[in-house]
């Protein structure tokens, strides 16, 4: 059923599609998902151009702006422009340049990753809410034992979240999956749980998320999407959008706010 007003800013338009991803038709869902991994793309891409990001036709796009409340795509595209002029360096439109020009150099690739990483992280900034991170960091300290689950590209997030710990005393285990040994008997309701996984998400990590939420613990997800299966299981989510470059992401805001997570929570623990 469509909306009979339109989100007043893109953070109330993310916050919609999330309520209502599960309910649409699979069409629109696409145009739910492809949105939902891109969203600085709606003020500087036409709807053919997301449309095709989609997989779907334009028509398509358009019945997806009007059920999330818009007239067409062209007042989503204003909400987005707004809030893009104000927030957002034009990042986007240097990489752009960079792929147009072709070049596959390693030069030109380290040039590439770089403004991909440096956006990335720029964007982590305001992406993560002061009061979320602080709920993290006290969930994470509070608990007695610390899991981590993360594989796939996530894997040296959650390798790095460990190596940390250790170093600071902090008592955490790392679930690395080696011999399918299962790890539900090690959960108690008094740890806590770091998930990490994005597009398209590991079942493994999904399993240990579901396990760990079952027996209580609190669950602190690092994903990417409102559509995310993390956001159904996570005590406390921050959200996270890397910045692609052709097919490959970039792990520098991940790394950047596990970083964060871990010498906030040694500190915590060593003054309390």
């Amino acid at each position: 059923m469509q909306h009979e007003t339109a989100p007043a800013s893109p953070d109330a338009f993310l916050t919609r599609l999330a309520q209502v991803i599960d309910t649409l038709p699979k069409r629109l869902r696409q145009c739910g998902d492809f949105v939902a991994a891109n969203p600085e793309r709606i003020a500087v891409s036409t709807v053919a151009e997301l449309a095709a990001g989609a997989g779907v036709p334009p028509s398509a796009f358009m019945r997806f702006c009007q059920e999330m409340g818009f007239s067409g795509f062209s007042q989503l595209q204003k909400l987005f422009r707004e809030d893009y002029q104000q927030r957002w360096p034009d990042y986007q439109t240097r990489l752009e340049k960079l792929h147009a020009e072709g070049s596959d150099s390693a030069s030109a690739l380290l040039a590439e990753f770089a403004e991909a990483g440096r956006l990335s992280v720029e964007n982590l900034m305001h992406a993560i809410r002061p009061d979320d991170l602080d709920r993290a960091v006290e969930l994470i300290a509070n608990a007695d034992k610390i899991h981590l689950a993360g594989f796939r590209r996530a894997f040296p997030v959650v390798s790095y979240l460990s190596y940390t710990f250790d170093k600071m005393g902090v008592p955490a285990i790392l679930h690395s999956g080696v011999g399918n040994l299962g790890s539900a008997h090690l959960f108690s309701k008094t740890n806590a749980m770091i998930a990490v996984s994005f597009a398209p998400y590991t079942e493994a990590t999904l399993d240990l998320a579901r396990q760990a939420a079952a027996t209580g613990m609190s669950v602190i997800a690092l994903t990417d999407l409102v559509t995310s299966p993390l956001l159904h299981l996570s005590t406390q989510p921050l959200m996270i959008n890397e910045i692609e470059v052709g097919a490959f992401r970039t792990l520098n805001a991940t790394l950047t706010l596990a970083m964060t997570l871990a010498v906030a929570v040694g500190a915590r623990r060593s003054t309390s």
